[in-house]
Parts: structure tokens; C-alpha cells; sequence
């Protein structure tokens, strides 16, 4: 579970506080409203698995963030993602065309999009239309997601994929509002997945 953050840890609580507690208070409430789940695999095949195990507890839309380093596994999860999504055709980077857009079995998209080679990228995704997507009824995977805070809305799923030993990767997932508390809640749950 999250931990319980005393008031005033935080230096912009504390910048804050004069401007009354309302503010200080409305932080606090989001800040409970995170939570955290590190995973470490140890191949390709078991980011995958927990991507795939991901996709089939979403329902409804959804708004996943993706960061790390270049092989890290962003792409790979998307692939498991999009399985258990009900994908069929064979997922792969958008880092040329910005946005893949690919069927779920249930009728909505999986839009896959990548900041990585963006100049200007929260002009650019803009321009595109990601602020669109957000707004949608489908799932929107967002790759290099680092690249466009001022775009991201104020709930999602955020994923840090750090290079580990060989094919182990350290995945941290941390969900930014209710519904991605309760999904993540769910994934403990439904699946070995430890804190």
C-alpha cells in the first residue's frame, strides 16, 4: 500500500500552505491517491506475460505512460498489452509514424504513440491529436511519455522500465488516480506481483 506522507514532507506543500489549506489539503488527497507496484522480469516473454496480464483487466479506457531507456522493454509490454487486449496483427514501434492504431477484440483501439524522436514534443503530440485520444474511449500507450508532461491528464498508468541484468528488467508501475489504484490492486491481486 501506499505510505501514509506526513504533512509538510514535501517542499511545495510547504511553499504552498500559505495560500490556505484547502490547497494543502487538495495535494494531499492526491498524493493518496498513488500506488505503486514493482515487478522484475527476467526475459522478453515475462514482460510480455505482464503486459498481456495488464491488458486483459482493462476495461473501458485507459491511459498508459511508458518510460526508459532505449531497449528497455517499452514495446515489448505493448505487444503482451495488445495480447491480452484480444490484438491480433503483430504490434511494433510508431517511433516514425507518432501514432499505430491497432482493433481490440472488444471493439475499442489500442493507440500506440511515441515521443521519441519529436523535437518539440509536446507541440508536436498535440498537433497529432494525443490531447484527442486522451479524451476517447480507447486504450492510449504513450512511449517516452516523459517528453509530454504538460499533455498527460491528471489520472493514468505510469510504467519505468529500468535495464536490469542481461534480459532483467525492473518495471515499476504507478498509478495516478482511483481507477488505476484499483487496476493495479486488481494485478496484485489476480497475479503474483509483489510490492
Amino acid at each position: 500500500h501506499a505510505p501514509i506522507i506526513p504533512r509538510g514532507a514535501f517542499p511545495a506543500e510547504k511553499a504552498l500552505s500559505s495560500l490556505g489549506a484547502s490547497l494543502t489539503i487538495g495535494i494531499m488527497v492526491t498524493l493518496m491517491e498513488q500506488e505503486q507496484v514493482i515487478v522484475e522480469t527476467n526475459s522478453g516473454e515475462e514482460t510480455q506475460r505482464l503486459g498481456a496480464q495488464l491488458g486483459a483487466l482493462l476495461t473501458g479506457d485507459a491511459i498508459i505512460t511508458l518510460t526508459g531507456d532505449l531497449g528497455a522493454g517499452k514495446t515489448t509490454f505493448t505487444q503482451g498489452l495488445g495480447a491480452g487486449l484480444g490484438v491480433t496483427g503483430a504490434i511494433t514501434s510508431p517511433t516514425f509514424v507518432l501514432i499505430n492504431r491497432y482493433r481490440c477484440a472488444d471493439g475499442r483501439a489500442l493507440q500506440h504513440a511515441d515521443c521519441y524522436r519529436l523535437a518539440n514534443a509536446p507541440l508536436e503530440m498535440w498537433d497529432a491529436g494525443l490531447a484527442d485520444l486522451f479524451m476517447g474511449d480507447d486504450v492510449v500507450v504513450v512511449e517516452w511519455a516523459d517528453r509530454i508532461p504538460g499533455l498527460l491528464p491528471p489520472d493514468y498508468l505510469d510504467i519505468v522500465f529500468e535495464h536490469g541484468d542481461g534480459d532483467q528488467r525492473r518495471i515499476a508501475l504507478t498509478a495516478h488516480g482511483a481507477r488505476y489504484v484499483h487496476l493495479l490492486r486488481q494485478l496484485r491481486l489476480n497475479y503474483a506481483v509483489s510490492d
